[in-house]
Parts: C-alpha cells; structure tokens; sequence
C-alpha cells in the first residue's frame, strides 16, 4: 500500500515509516497539512492532529476516498470528534505499538475491500432482477414462508428484495449442502435466512428443517410444487414462462419464451431468421399464443 504520513515529529514519522516499509508498503512523510494536499493518491494517511495551527478539514476532504488513522496525543473535541464527523475514520492515541497501528491499517483497509465488493454485488443483483416484476407486498408477512416458483430468478428476487426493505442482514442457504440444518441452527433470530432447494429434500427429512426453522425469519423456496401446508406458501408466476437453466422445455414453449422476450430486441425480419421461420409464421405465433407486440 501507497501510505502518507503527516507528522511535524520528524523522528517518530521515520520511525513509523521504517517500520512499515520493512512490511512491504510504500510510504512517504510530510510535516505539513499545505504539503500534504499537493497529492491524494494514497491508500491510506495517517494524520497528526498535534500540528498546530493547522486546518485538518482541507486534508480529509483531499483524502475522502484513502483510509485517514488520526494520530493523537490526547483525546478532544478538535483532535478527535471534529476530523471523524469529517471523514477520517479511526484515531490511535500515541505513544501506539505499530502492531496496533497495523491492525486498524489492515481492518478498514478489508473493510473498504467489503464495501466495494458488495456494491458491485448489489449492482449486479439490480441489473439481474431489472426484467422481474417484484412487486411485492411485504407488510403483512408472516416468518418463515414458503415460495414457489418453477424459475428460481423469481423467488431469488422476492428474498433479496425483502432483505434489503427490512434492513436485515442476509444468511444464504442451500438444502442441496448436508450441514445446512446445523447451519440454519446457528442462525440468530434477527437476521433473514434465505434457504434453496427445499425440492431436494426427502420427506423424511422435513421434520428437521421445521425444527430448525423455530422461531427464525426465514424464505425458503422450491422450483417444485409444495405438497406441505405447515406454512404459507406464496407461488410466483412469470407471465412469460421463463425457464430456468437445466429445463428443456418443448419447441412451442421455447418459441414462444424467445418471442416474449426478445420481439422488442430485435425486428420481425431478424427475430424470425433466428428462430428459422418466416415472417408469416412469426405473426401466427403470436396470434396463437395471444402475443401483443410492443412497439
């Protein structure tokens, strides 16, 4: 890592810079906070609040997107509170072991890793779920729930969407791994277990999933029918019969899925040619199966 350190102690700044160039990091010093701006592209910045007459707020605004370590020698409105409501993100108060100093470097810098990870993930998630109607009503659910959906896309939607309105962490679970009984146990009460593949499981077997199921919130879906009414169930339907991976559906069913979803992708002339039919055919497919082209 690319670390800065701003520190009017010259002495204690070669120190620290010693110490984590011998682990491998890139470090540079600066006594001032005027210095310190020239540049912003550091991992992380390790700020003296000791240097005084200085404005910290300049340097925290330059180093919004680094990891900034306050570096303090007593705790105080000005030293503390003030540069964290602004940005930095944790303090050690010297004099620190650096293996401390290195424990807080190495924490937020996993936790920066997390957050970008899992903004991609929920961009990936929103882009996934954009063609799905999720509209749901979440206000009166009662927990655990059953849903049943031939296309897992829908019930993967329908559990994530509920997670994110309720503001609950999310536990994901599949029936398909031989501990995930033991796993489900393990679970807290105020955390969402979202459970797949309850059509793999044997009848036997559901005495211990409703067991484990206790007093948890919990969705668990089946891409096969549900012949169970210990809970309530909720089907979800897709308009357009879209199938999951691994289901050959027969030709009519596939012609039909590919017009539904591909007419407002591509004109009549190009759409036919990839299905091997003529225009002709293609305007009694959708006649046949009550089609309406959007325009």
């Amino acid at each position: 890592m690319k670390i800065l350190i701003i520190e009017n102690e010259v002495y204690l700044a070669q120190s620290i810079a010693t110490k984590l160039s011998e682990l491998g990091h890139v470090c540079e010093m600066c006594t001032s906070t005027r210095d310190a701006i020239k540049s912003n592209n550091y991992d992380v910045v390790l700020l003296s609040t000791n240097i005084n007459g200085q404005d910290f707020n300049p340097v925290i605004e330059t180093f919004k997107k680094s990891i900034i370590i306050l570096m303090v020698s007593y705790i105080s409105n000005d030293t503390v509170s003030k540069p964290l409501s602004a940005g930095a993100k944790d303090y050690i108060l010297k004099p620190f072991m650096i293996e401390e100093l290195i424990r807080k470097i190495n924490h937020y810098q996993e936790y920066e890793k997390l957050k970008r990870r899992n903004k991609a993930y929920e961009k990936y998630l929103t882009h996934s779920f954009a063609s799905l109607d999720s509209e749901h009503n979440f206000d009166n659910l009662q927990l655990p729930i059953f849903i049943f959906s031939p296309y897992q896309k829908h019930a993967d939607s329908f559990a994530f969407e509920y997670a994110k309105k309720k503001n609950l962490p999310l536990h994901f679970i599949t029936l398909s791994d031989p501990k995930a009984i033991n796993e489900i146990e393990s679970i807290t009460d105020n955390s969402l277990i979202y459970i797949i593949d309850f059509q793999t499981l044997k009848k036997s077997e559901r005495k211990a999933l409703y067991s484990s199921l206790e007093n948890k919130k919990a969705i668990i879906s089946s891409t096969d029918k549900i012949d169970d009414e210990t809970y309530d169930i909720i089907e979800i339907k897709s308009e357009n019969n879209i199938f999951d991976e691994g289901e050959i559906l027969p030709i009519e069913d596939y012609v039909k899925f590919i017009v539904l979803n591909y007419q407002h992708k591509f004109p009549d002339t190009e759409l036919s040619k990839k299905l091997g039919i003529s225009r002709k055919s293609l305007w009694e497919k959708r006649k046949k199966y009550d089609i309406v082209k959007k325009k």
